[in-house]
């Protein structure tokens, strides 16, 4: 049965692909300009959030991007992209699957639209402000969990990798990337040049970019 998959690019539908891609499973990609409940049409029929991203297996229908991932490597494994409820990282595999949006990517999202989508008159500096600091001060626990480490758990690349790299990796987009302690800036540098997320950044190529990627944080009395 086909898997089919409704992404945007950057957005963290790209989580999902990247897991789809490592797991080398056939599947339908859907792409769409963001944002897909305005730009898509029918997308609220499929699904009625309006949000990215979609997967559909068979009649069964998943909306978390994280959720998607361990559902992936679990219904198709067994894989090394998950651990084993019987593995020593177990707990830490799930922590850090759970931490990559709820903790990572949550601030970023405050950032993204009351720093870049909004109009100009709604934007707010001091959310922006704020929530870069939250990022920042969570991220601390990624650079803490490479000391010594290629991976994040499991002594292997994993689901957390991917999906906690997708925050990382969107953060930098974001023009964060002069923030990242040494361990987190070579580990993004390792996972983003695996064979997969190359194919991932193919796919979405041909995309209107959801964002302007930024390599620093804006001139000082620049617009955010």
């Amino acid at each position: 049965m086909t898997l089919t998959l409704y992404h945007c690019r950057d957005a963290r539908s790209l989580r999902p692909l990247w897991v789809l891609e490592e797991l080398g499973l056939d599947y339908a990609l859907v792409p769409m300009e963001f944002p897909p409940r305005l730009r898509h049409e029918g997308y609220l029929d499929i699904n009625p959030l309006g949000t990215v991203p979609t997967l559909l297996d068979g009649e069964l229908r998943l909306t978390e991007s994280v959720g998607i991932c361990q559902y992936l490597v679990q219904r198709f494994g067994p894989h090394p992209l998950a651990v084993a409820a019987d593995e020593p990282g177990y707990g830490d595999w799930l922590n850090w699957l759970h931490r990559s949006d709820a903790t990572l990517t949550f601030p970023l999202t405050l950032i993204l639209r009351y720093g870049r989508y909004e109009p100009p008159e709604r934007r707010l500096g001091q959310v922006v402000d704020d929530y870069t600091q939250w990022f920042l001060s969570r991220l601390r626990s990624v650079e803490a969990g490479l000391q010594g480490r290629e991976h994040l758990c499991a002594g292997r690349f994993t689901a957390a990798d991917i999906c906690v790299g997708y925050a990382v990796y969107l953060a930098r987009l974001l023009g964060l990337g002069y923030k990242f302690g040494p361990a987190t800036a070579a580990w993004l540098e390792r996972i983003t040049a695996r064979p997969a997320f190359l194919r991932c950044l193919e796919r979405q190529a041909h995309l209107e970019p959801a964002l302007e990627a930024r390599d620093g944080p804006p001139a000082p009395g620049s617009k955010p």
